[in-house]
């Protein structure tokens, strides 16, 4: 299989290239360099003209695209309800981007469409980092703070508990987000559990693997 990555820094591809390993239980080949964009909503702006690249110029089978929620609104099991829409997901926006770019494209080197895995860091990718070794830390957590309106840690705070500082170097921001990443190279169950936005990623990378 081979893997396009979209996201937000180089620091979050290196990461995301040991979880995308880890869910798949196989190592993909991965197109170099990845996809990155500049934020929200850059990745939106720009996820059409990558899939219509990886499409037509490439023999890439899987996208993954991965963006922090920040302060949006969290993706939830009613979004999932047949042809529901919730404009201010990012989850909803994303496969709703997906869904539009793909849906008339002619068939390219053997296949349909490029298929697309999807996972939203909820606040942040540096909750996912934090799994398993800080209980206070999970998306049901900060989706409480949102409808309590008391917010339970800042985006800022989770960089300081990963990284030191909430103003890491890049080449200190990857070490320790490839290493964090590192610890659930052999069971992600724990990581799924306590943050829905990767277990819906982890779920399009299984169902990517299935026979088509």
């Amino acid at each position: 299989m081979k893997v396009a990555l979209l996201s937000e820094s180089p620091a979050d591809e290196a990461a995301l290239r040991v979880l995308v390993s880890a869910v798949l239980k196989t190592q993909p080949a991965y197109v170099a360099p990845g996809f990155r964009a500049r934020g929200w909503p850059n990745v939106g702006q720009l996820m059409p003209a990558v899939l219509r690249h990886l499409h037509f110029n490439t023999d890439t089978d899987l996208l993954v695209v991965v963006v922090d929620s920040d302060d949006s609104v969290v993706h939830t099991a009613r979004h999932d309800a047949p042809d529901y829409f919730h404009p201010h997901c990012r989850m909803c926006q994303l496969r709703a981007i997906y869904r539009q770019t793909t849906k008339k494209l002619p068939r390219a080197h053997g296949r349909d469409r490029v298929i697309r895995a999807v996972g939203v860091a909820v606040p942040a990718v540096e909750a996912w980092y934090l799994c398993g070794r800080d209980d206070s830390v999970s998306e049901a957590v900060w989706l409480a703070g949102q409808e309590s309106g008391r917010q339970p840690y800042s985006r800022a705070e989770l960089k300081h508990r990963v990284y030191g500082t909430d103003r890491p170097s890049l080449p200190h921001e990857t070490a320790v987000a490839v290493r964090e990443a590192g610890r659930q190279r052999h069971d992600t169950r724990r990581l799924e559990h306590d943050f829905p936005g990767f277990a819906a990623l982890a779920a399009d990378l299984r169902a990517a693997q299935l026979p088509r």
